[in-house]
């Protein structure tokens, strides 16, 4: 089954276009099967961000693909991921889906045709989510959001038009990944199996040994609404402290969210949530009131190149580094990807501190 996606081009953004009648005029001429679907999304420019866009995408996407396609329940679990570029995400939240025996439907799986081999064969479209899975998803028992701000138009819909319950639930480290696979437990009635409480019990034992090194850390971050809750969140885990949080693509609820979050930790007392700002402000914010290491996308390594303070690569995009989207930051599996990308990144400004042979080197260890 295939499908035709419809989109403006950059003039017809900005003054706009009737879509729905374009595509039916189209279909009632003959130049498009009227049997073909024909997704469209309206994006205009100067309206929010990506973020906004994604969301726009998913609702167009999902009302055209499950139109008149309601019937009895198929028992299914969907995962919308939100706008997440971080390719092992996917893989790793279907591993987790599937260790539980969930019988599921990833809307918009990525994972495939972000990340092809390179095998010698052409495939312009490898993996992806079949249109007969998109299709059924009005039949699904529930729907799993693992991000808040890029599916609010999304929910809105599945709630009022299937009559579908949604769920937000962030995987990012303990607390999170608890959360969605006691969501998921609760929605399915499937039990957590043993390996992913193992799994568990590891990203705890290594976050045990490098508290040490993480703890009192005072930080900064900026990036997206979703991903700096989430990357926040485990980091208070591990006893940081955030400063500075800036989010130019947030607003009054994510702030809200934010300072929720902070005031529940003894760790986020500081902090001060910064919303619709750039990065020339947290430029600003970093030399006023420098931290031990910032977060954020490449974007940032001018400010690192500025200030001279370490930075932790993550985010969208990640444009001077390779192969860091290939990983996972989703689940205990991605829990010690973001801990040893943290961890590492202050031992290794520990290390440059202390390379001067007779004047630093005092602390220049070879254990740490």
């Amino acid at each position: 089954m295939h499908l035709k996606y419809h989109k403006s081009t950059l003039t017809n953004k900005i003054f706009g276009d009737d879509l729905g009648a374009f595509i039916t005029n189209a279909k009632n001429a003959g130049a498009i099967p009227k049997e073909l679907p024909v997704p469209f999304a309206h994006t205009p420019s100067f309206v929010g961000s990506h973020t906004t866009g994604y969301d726009n995408m998913m609702k167009g996407l999902l009302s055209t693909l499950t139109e008149g396609k309601k019937g009895k329940s198929n028992g299914k679990i969907n995962i919308i991921s939100g706008f997440d570029t971080y390719v092992g995400n996917n893989r790793e939240v279907k591993r987790m889906l599937d260790l539980m025996g969930i019988d599921h439907t990833i809307v918009s799986d990525t994972s495939d045709y972000f990340d092809a081999p390179n095998n010698g064969e052409y495939n312009m479209y490898p993996g992806g989510t079949p249109m007969e899975d998109v299709a059924d998803t009005i039949n699904a028992k529930a729907t799993v959001c693992l991000q808040r701000y890029t599916t609010p138009k999304t929910r809105e819909y599945i709630e009022k038009t299937w009559k579908q319950p949604t769920k937000v639930v962030r995987p990012f480290g303990v607390k999170g990944t608890d959360e969605f696979l006691m969501t998921l437990s609760e929605l399915t009635g499937k039990p957590i199996p043993e390996e992913l409480e193992i799994e568990r019990g590891r990203l705890v034992d290594a976050m045990t040994d490098s508290y040490a090194w993480v703890h009192g850390k005072k930080f900064a971050i900026y990036g997206d609404p979703d991903l700096i809750y989430s990357v926040t969140s485990f980091l208070l885990e591990m006893g940081a402290e955030p400063v500075h949080i800036l989010c130019n693509n947030g607003d009054e609820q994510f702030k809200v969210e934010m300072e929720e979050m902070l005031k529940a930790s003894p760790f986020g007392q500081g902090a001060t949530v910064w919303i619709q700002k750039d990065l020339w402000h947290f430029r600003s914010l970093l030399f006023t009131e420098p931290v031990d290491f910032f977060v954020g996308n490449s974007y940032g390594k001018y400010l690192w190149r500025d200030t001279k303070i370490p930075m932790v690569r993550i985010g969208y995009p990640l444009f001077d580094r390779h192969h860091l989207h290939r990983y996972a930051t989703l689940g205990y599996q991605g829990g010690l990807n973001l801990l040893n990308w943290v961890v590492n990144t202050i031992l290794d400004e520990m290390d440059r501190n202390s390379n001067i042979t007779g004047e630093t080197d005092i602390s220049f260890d070879l254990v740490r």
